[in-house]
């Protein structure tokens, strides 16, 4: 059974995650104030409901990892979607020049999880393949949008 990696790759996202949370206010500040989108804010119970939200993908994700053996297409786009995850952060930061929300933790901590994951896989006989790394911004780009809208929603800022 494939334990290690699904909780591997959980314990990453939870680190991680946390401190997007605490830092995705401001960094949706500087994005609201630069394109002049006010409807880009988000106060720190939105962050931390949208984190939140995810956070039941993302489990869901794991749990179905571990007791699929890794064979869950979920899973696997899970994980193929959370290691380039990591790229999108450093792209961030670089187009922005400055810190931006998760970029602290994307290469120390999310990337050593998301490895790990991807290395059982590979360890296995079923590594990560291009279609998992699609059907992972299929999966993971559309579910953040709705975890942040979901939060704006149900947080109204005053």
């Amino acid at each position: 059974m494939h334990i290690h990696g699904p909780a591997h790759l959980f314990i990453a996202w939870a680190v991680h995650d946390v401190e997007e949370a605490l830092a995705f206010p401001s960094t949706c500040d500087v994005l609201a104030n630069r394109t002049g989108i006010n409807a880009l804010r988000m106060d720190q119970r939105q962050s931390w409901l949208a984190v939140g939200l995810m956070a039941v993908l993302v489990a869901l994700a794991c749990h179905r990892g571990a007791v699929s053996n890794g064979q869950s297409r979920f899973y696997r786009a899970m994980v193929a979607g959370l290691q380039a995850h990591v790229g999108t952060h450093l792209l961030a930061s670089v187009l922005q020049r400055r810190y931006t929300a998760g970029v602290a933790t994307a290469l120390p901590v999310m990337l050593p999880g998301a490895e790990s994951a991807r290395r059982e896989l590979r360890y296995s006989g079923e590594p990560l393949r291009a279609k998992d790394y699609a059907a992972g911004a299929a999966l993971l780009i559309p579910a953040a949008l709705v975890c942040q809208f979901l939060a704006h929603m149900l947080f109204r800022r005053k």
